[in-house]
């Protein structure tokens, strides 16, 4: 049976929940109900480990966290929904909370911004599991580097995550061909995390783009509300659009194939030789004793199979014919005299047979 690609889908809550658990809840229940392989949580436990005491940004962000106990109870209900788990770890201090008791986990991740953090790879590496590096943004000597110094000290169990939001994420920038370079260059699996605006008309299509290129894992942020104006809503779909998305990836794996040079039954029909692929047949009545030549014989689509290839036509010219063959009528072997020869060693080497 034919192997096709399944489409792993990560349903991603970033901070979408605005620190409301029960909305995170929702979504996890959300993409319990669609099916999806995965959810991706967003995890910081400690702010000033992410930002300056006086960055902006740091008051806003507090209102966004959990604490462990929460963050274990949120574990615990997603893995009864049977949902891997994908923690991107925006500080050390949520990195260790998954070492210490997640690390059974399907994969820790570490963002873009992050990337070359020697702080946040030295704790990566603890994990022992899959490790996602977001490269969106990044230049080939920065994912180099995370990529070399997780393979020093781990293992090769990584995933690069392609794919950044840019409010909205322009086609022109998204550049899919790049990912073929960047799996050639470190022989690594590739992840594509998708951004187009939720309101695109494209959006599911382009969501699925990667997968027509053989890069069955797609990173998709999603919201039970979609279009209301939270955190991370830009490229957020909701649940219909998000099923859609579903369908069409399974679709579009489907079409990719499994690069199996070996013909499907559906192949092997098609290029059956006389039914569909045109056969060796008598142009005109040929008698018992004559030969074939290039003035007797044809090529004709037949009702029934031949026995015979079109290729081997030439190697037909010459032969000897056992029976009388009407006009039109299939060429086989069981009607010509057709012997292999046989070779002497001389025909192969210099070597010369005694006597």
């Amino acid at each position: 049976m034919l192997n096709y690609l399944k489409p792993y889908i990560i349903g991603e809550t970033a901070y979408n929940h605005q620190g409301d658990i029960r909305y995170l809840y929702k979504m996890i229940a959300d993409i319990a109900k669609l099916n999806l392989s995965a959810v991706k949580f967003h995890l910081m436990l400690n702010p000033l480990s992410y930002a300056q005491k006086n960055h902006p940004i740091i008051e806003e962000i507090k209102k966004w966290l959990f604490s462990e106990f929460q963050w274990k109870q949120v574990f615990n209900y997603t893995q009864k929904k049977n949902l891997d788990i994908v923690a991107l770890c925006d500080d050390v201090e949520s990195m260790k909370f998954i070492n210490k008791n997640y690390s059974d986990i399907f994969a820790i991740e570490i963002h873009s911004t992050g990337l070359n953090d020697y702080y946040l790879l030295k704790e990566a590496i603890i994990f022992p599991g899959k490790i996602i590096l977001g490269v969106g943004g990044s230049s080939i000597d920065e994912i180099e580097y995370a990529v070399d110094f997780i393979r020093t000290n781990k293992n090769n169990d990584i995933l690069l995550m392609y794919g950044f939001q840019s409010y909205p994420t322009d086609y022109k920038d998204i550049n899919l061909s790049k990912m073929l370079k960047l799996r050639s260059l470190f022989d690594l699996d590739i992840g594509y995390a998708d951004h187009t605006s939720f309101n695109d008309q494209n959006n599911e299509i382009i969501s699925c783009m990667a997968a027509v290129l053989g890069f069955n894992i797609l990173e998709k942020h999603y919201t039970p509300n979609p279009g209301e104006t939270r955190i991370d809503f830009h490229s957020a779909v909701g649940f219909e659009k998000m099923k859609t998305i579903k369908k069409l990836m399974e679709l579009s794996l489907i079409v990719y194939g499994t690069g199996d040079i070996k013909m499907t039954n559906s192949e092997l029909a098609y290029g059956n030789t006389g039914p569909m692929k045109k056969a060796i047949v008598a142009k005109t009545k040929i008698k018992k004793g004559e030969k074939l030549t290039l003035n007797n014989l044809y090529f004709k689509r037949t009702k029934e199979s031949s026995p015979i290839k079109q290729l081997v036509f030439q190697s037909l010219i010459g032969l000897e014919v056992l029976i009388d063959i009407e006009e039109d009528e299939i060429i086989d072997f069981s009607k010509i005299n057709y012997e292999f020869k046989h070779y002497k060693k001389e025909d192969f080497t210099n070597i010369k047979e005694k006597g």
